[in-house]
């Protein structure tokens, strides 16, 4: 069970870790402040190393990382694309980034819920990313 759960919570935050990288590069070329775009950026790269991380864990199992659906990719690139088509302000990138990271944050405690046989290694990997997107939306309501 424990091998299980740790598999599963690894393979859901590396999916999160994918989502949050494509959502940021959606917007980043869209920033002006560049205030935003340090904070971005640097939260891009902590994703892509937990991402790293993650893969190298998987690998330990002989498992690969979690494809996102089309669909998620999809509504996600939809929703990202359309907002900033009817306001390309800053204001709008924080607010998408936000509503990002609040689904980021659910979605991560409830794997971290569910999978709650996952070795600890694991669970401070989903803690660490539930920690990045707090704190990313305590930093991000400056812009909204």
């Amino acid at each position: 069970m424990i091998e299980n759960d740790t598999i599963e919570l690894l393979k859901e935050c590396g999916s999160g870790v994918e989502m949050a990288v494509k959502s940021l590069d959606e917007v980043l070329d869209v920033v002006k402040n560049q205030e935003l775009k340090k904070m971005l950026e640097e939260s891009k790269n902590e994703h892509e190393k937990i991402g790293i991380q993650i893969e190298e864990l998987l690998k330990k199992y002989d498992r690969e990382p979690k494809e996102l659906s089309p669909m998620a990719k999809a509504m996600s690139w939809t929703k990202i694309n359309m907002k900033i088509m009817a306001d390309k302000e800053d204001s709008t990138v924080a607010d998408i980034m936000t509503d990002g990271c609040a689904m980021g944050i659910k979605t991560l405690c409830g794997y971290k819920n569910e999978y709650k046989h996952a070795d600890s290694e694991s669970a401070g990997i989903a803690e660490k990313l539930i920690k990045i997107e707090d704190e990313l939306v305590y930093r991000l309501r400056a812009f909204l």
